[in-house]
């Protein structure tokens, strides 16, 4: 580092930490920002459905319900102000039998609590005009789900960043944090090239991902007693081959209780381009890596015919592999985002933020303006 003492450090360069560097830069200066990959958005943020989600499913008051619909609307802004390419294509969320239609009540209610706006019930009539393909018997639809190019989104946010004199540096662990005094902090690090150095720092913003919770242990945080530690679950999609692209919106099936995702659905890209996932599979002490088990074709085939039946097993081929960390092991209940300014724990300056999975993407902007109001509040 070519000065001794920073005011902010963010750790990791995920969507949401290019977004916090981005808003957090609009009205302060001497931002760092440490990433141990070689550039931003490798991990989760590069490796998802790139859905633009509109909060129907998180339960009330929760950050990821706040932050989901406040989010939607922020990133929707964003997107035309930056152009953006994104695609307001709307959600259908499909029951295929009487049980499914009922839960879709139970979910529409929901929405409406956390805020979610212009909801409506479709019939299978009203589905086949839009949708001739799915077969169901009747739909939640959703106008302001969509999908976005997260790639040109999170490259705008790091011009953004940069813009404001943001400085990155890349392929740089953090190894360890130290608390000097109430306030000030030393975070020592590695280089690629293996040199060690250390700097201080007044302000420590944890949103490193994967490693979040490591990064919380290093603080002294017990990440176990606190609830900070995180879970990998490994999502897989299969593409399908197809052409003309059949489906217009995102087909979603009803999702299970307590569930580790919404269940393998039907996406498009900005492109129109379609593909089926993701699953959830508990990574336990597995380590993460991103291969697709082809060998899972037939279960993906048989988690979507009900409601697709135009889609043939033959079409189906591996495309891509995500994982998340979660705060949710197999039989715990949905867990929310952790986002926490730590003065309770004699840690003034630093801010957690553990297990931000979906709907991370679409509250990114919403996640950040909440980090400034909780940096703000405490006056350092």
């Amino acid at each position: 580092m070519n000065q001794t003492e920073i005011k902010t450090t963010i750790i990791g360069a995920g969507v949401v930490g290019l977004a916090i560097a981005a808003v957090l830069s609009e009205t302060e200066t001497d931002i760092f920002v440490i990433e141990k990959n070689d550039t931003y958005g490798m991990e989760t943020s590069s490796r998802n459905s790139e859905v633009i989600h509109a909060g129907i499913y998180y339960p009330k008051d929760t950050l990821k319900a706040r932050l989901c619909v406040e989010g939607n609307r922020r990133l929707y802004d964003w997107c035309k102000k930056k152009r953006i390419n994104h695609l307001t294509c709307g959600k259908m969320i499909v029951a295929t039998c009487a049980e499914e239609e009922e839960k879709l009540n139970s979910i529409r209610t929901n929405a409406m609590n956390n805020g979610v706006a212009n909801l409506s019930f479709l019939t299978s009539r009203a589905i086949k005009k839009l949708e001739p393909d799915v077969n169901a018997v009747s739909a939640l639809f959703s106008p302001l789900t969509g999908v976005i190019d997260s790639h040109q989104f999170m490259q705008s946010l790091y011009k953004n960043a940069k813009q404001n004199k943001v400085q990155f540096i890349f392929g740089t662990r953090v190894k360890g944090i130290e608390a000097i005094c109430p306030g000030m902090y030393k975070i020592h690090v590695l280089y690629p090239d293996g040199e060690p150095d250390s700097f201080i720092t007044r302000r420590v913003i944890n949103c490193a991902g994967h490693g979040a919770d490591e990064i919380a242990s290093q603080m002294g945080i017990d990440i176990d007693e606190k609830d900070y530690r995180q879970y990998f679950w490994k999502g897989e999609y299969f593409g399908v081959e197809t052409h003309p692209f059949p489906v217009k919106h995102l087909i979603y099936p009803v999702p299970l209780a307590n569930t580790t995702g919404l269940g393998v659905h039907a996406t498009i890209d900005i492109r129109g381009k379609l593909k089926l996932g993701p699953d959830a599979t508990f990574l336990d002490t597995s380590p993460i890596e991103y291969s697709v088990n082809a060998d899972k074709r037939d279960q993906f085939f048989e988690s979507v015919k009900k409601f697709l039946p135009f889609i043939q097993k033959e079409s189906l081929y591996p495309e891509m592999a995500g994982v998340r960390p979660k705060r949710q092991k197999p039989g715990d209940p949905v867990k929310d985002f952790m986002i926490n300014e730590e003065s309770d724990k004699g840690l003034p300056g630093i801010v957690n933020l553990i297990g931000i999975e979906s709907p991370g993407l679409t509250s990114s902007l919403a996640i950040a303006d909440h980090v400034v109001q909780l940096i703000r509040a405490r006056r350092y």
